[in-house]
Parts: C-alpha cells; structure tokens; sequence
C-alpha cells in the first residue's frame, strides 16, 4: 500500500493535474438531483462511480454486506479493514484499462457512471462526535505572540500533548453548504458591558480532519502504535471560527459559541491507503513525548500541499492567500487519538478530529486570516483591489489539498463555502 504501481491506468479519461486518478478513488455520498436518493460513489476523473450499481450487478460483495446503497458509509466504515482493502483492489481492477468488466459494458457505463458536475454531493458520514485539535506548533505561536507574551507564546501543556476541545458534531456541514454569519456576544471596549452583535471578525481555519474508522470499548485507550488502524481516512475542513465572540467567552472554559455554528468538510474521504505512499515525518518532538505517546513509525505525518482562496461577491477570480503542508503539523493524527482515549474516553465509527489550523513558517504559509492578516494590523489586498483583515459577507472560502509524488496525484478536490449575512429577528429595528 505504501508504494505507487504506476502502471496502472483506466479506461477513463483523467486529466494529468485531476485529485482523482486511479491511485486516489475517495468514498462519497452522492444524488442524481438535490432530494434524490443517496448512495455512495468514488471519485474518478471527472466521473462518480456508483458503488451501490456494483454491488447490486454482483460485482462488488464484501462480507456482511450491502453496504453502498445506504445514504451514509458508517456501515461499510464500521465493517473493517478486510472490507476497505477488498472493496479498493475490487474498483480499482474495475476501472482499470486492462479490465473489460466495466470499461467494454456500454450499458453497466450508463447506470454506473455519472459526471461529478451533474450529481449533488452529501455528507460522507453521519458524525457522532467532533473534536478539533491544536497541533500546529505555528499557529500556536503565532496566536501565542499576538495575545499574550511573545517571548512565552506557547503554554507549558503544549508541547507535552496534543490540546484539544470537543466541539458540535450537529454543525458538522458539506462543502457547499451558505455559512451565515453568527451572532453573539461581544466586548469591543474593555471597560463596557458586552454587546449583543453579529460577529465582526469572521476568520477561517485551514484543517483536515481524519474519520474513525474502529472505535473503543468505554475505559479502553487506543494504543498510539495501534491508532493507525482506527484511521480510515481523510477530508479538508474549515473550521469557521468567529474571532471576537471567541476573544470574550473563551476564558475560563475555551471555545464555545464562537466555534459551535459550522465547521464544513470536503464531501470526498481519501482513505489513509490511497495516502501511504506520501508518508513523511512529523517535525521533531522536543522534549520527547512521554511514552504513551512514543510511536515506532518515524513517517507519521504526511505530504500534503495545502491552500486556501478568497472569492468576493461578484468578483471574477479568487485569490490564492495561503499554500501550506499537513507535515508541518508537530502532532500526529496517532498521538491525537491515544491522547483523546487516553482516560478511556470512547470514540466511534464516523468521528471526525480536526487537525487545528495548519500554519507553515512563512506568512504567506499561515492558515487563517488571524494570523495573514495579523490580527487585522497587515491587511490582505485580493485580485480587483479589495482588501480584507477578515472575512466579509457575500465571500467564497476554497480550500484544496492534494498529494504528488513521481507524477500521480492524490487529491482532496475542495470544500468551500459562502458567507451570508446575519439573521436579524435578534436585532432592534
């Protein structure tokens, strides 16, 4: 799994530079039109695969299934890793050029094969729980500079495991899905009361979070030499975060309502298989991890290239703010899971855990607009002139994120969403 067998190649058609080529075929949930049924697909080309046709011709039978004409892939998730490896090598031959199964049959073509522009996409899981980390050693310190003593950015705790909020799995949305913008308590001048008001300083957070793909039994940790097979896979993320409602509420208890109203996922999970031939060290550990969280695989992190764009309303051309690396990430996605089990806590089938911001060393690196823009001191200036600290109503955040290495590619696509206005039946007329 952790090599790239460049020959193999489809019979579809794939562009050299698509996320979704032979090597890559991420699991989704898809519908011919926005209320139709759902089922799950994998990416190919410009092409979704319906995996429930497959199934339903006899040419994909995993044990215990059917799994692929259900409207989320908890079950074939929860069904384990002999089903994961068999199903991949099973569409993979599938849609291979030297396989006449698929690509000789005109008429399993029309029932099976649909463009990826004309189907709607769906949340891949239902998500029992969410949490989100705090693992990028920049960001960290950059957040740490700007608000407290720069010269102690980081606090003692963070470096010796990796800190984490559980957040709301109920606001867990698609890309695609409008974001209005909150409204909530604020606190502009420190000698005042706080204000009631839609937030002012809406900000993105450049994340990928990973799925659970085997949970725990209650009162029983996941080994971090294990966690790996409890992973099954990955999607983008951004974590919306609205930054002056959390300034006043987060202390004592930390995040609340400033991170509770939506936090929006790519709709096409690239398993941790598709991504093993890109496996790179996390940067050094110092001091060493105590030794629940020592892993024996150095290549615990992996080559990701990040970035994220800017669209405003009525613009023509988005503008590329921030192209970063998931390996930059200090804390691994094993050590996250041990640490989050560590008391027993347990975890389940669809769970997704965000990553925390992915910040680089350099500003043009940094993964959200806090941090670009220097908490509002360096504004950003877009394509057509505007300028932003923050982001506005009526923009178009896009995040994408690919894998490459000896000319294969394995990407993310997007997730993006759009800012409407905040609701205002809360506001004096």
């Amino acid at each position: 799994m952790s090599t790239i067998d460049k020959n193999l190649t489809s019979f579809i058609d794939i562009a050299d530079d698509s996320d979704f080529s032979i090597h890559n075929l991420p699991y989704g949930i898809f519908s011919d039109t926005v209320d139709g049924k759902r089922r799950a697909g994998v990416a190919i080309g410009e092409r979704v695969l319906d995996l429930s046709v497959l199934e339903a011709e006899g040419l994909l039978s995993l044990t215990g299934g059917p799994y692929f004409d259900q409207p989320t892939l908890n079950a074939f998730i929860d069904s384990g890793r002999e089903n994961w490896t068999k199903a991949r090598i099973t569409i993979q031959t599938l849609l291979s050029d030297d396989n006449d199964t698929l690509r000789d049959n005109a008429d399993l073509q029309r029932k099976a094969l649909f463009k990826q522009a004309d189907v709607t996409m769906h949340l891949p899981v239902q998500v029992p729980g969410f949490t989100d980390f705090y693992s990028s050693k920049e960001h960290a310190t950059n957040v740490g500079t700007m608000f407290r003593d720069p010269n102690n950015a980081l606090l003692p705790n963070w470096t010796e495991m990796p800190v984490g909020y559980n957040g709301r799995a109920s606001t867990v949305i698609v890309s695609g899905t409008d974001v209005i913008r909150p409204s909530g308590q604020l606190k502009p001048n420190a000698d005042d009361r706080p204000i009631f008001s839609p937030c002012k300083r809406l900000d993105f957070e450049l994340e990928t979070a990973f799925v659970v793909g085997k949970g725990n039994n209650i009162g029983q940790p996941i080994a971090v030499n294990e966690a790996a097979e409890h992973i099954f896979g990955m999607v983008l993320l951004n974590d919306w975060s609205a930054r002056d409602i959390q300034k006043w509420e987060y202390v004592p208890l930390g995040p609340f309502n400033a991170k509770t109203f939506a936090s929006e996922v790519s709709p096409w999970i690239v398993t941790m298989d598709a991504l093993a031939p890109f496996k790179t060290p996390c940067p050094t550990q110092e001091p060493k991890p105590l030794a629940y969280l020592a892993e024996k695989d150095s290549n615990n992190s992996y080559d990701i290239t990040l970035s994220v764009e800017i669209l405003p309303e009525n613009a023509d051309e988005a503008t590329v703010i921030c192209e970063t690396n998931f390996k930059y990430m200090y804390w691994s996605m094993a050590q996250q899971l041990t640490h989050h089990t560590i008391t027993g806590c347990k975890v389940e089938v669809g769970d997704m855990m965000g990553s925390g911001t992915i910040s680089g060393p350099t500003p043009d690196s940094y993964g959200s607009m806090l941090e670009i823009a220097w908490n509002a001191t360096k504004p950003v200036t877009l394509k057509g002139g505007e300028t932003r600290s923050f982001i506005e109503d009526g923009d178009t955040v896009i995040m994408k994120g690919y894998s490459e290495k000896d000319g294969i590619r394995v990407g993310f696509g997007e997730v993006r969403g759009k800012v409407l206005p905040a609701l205002t039946f809360y506001f004096d007329k």
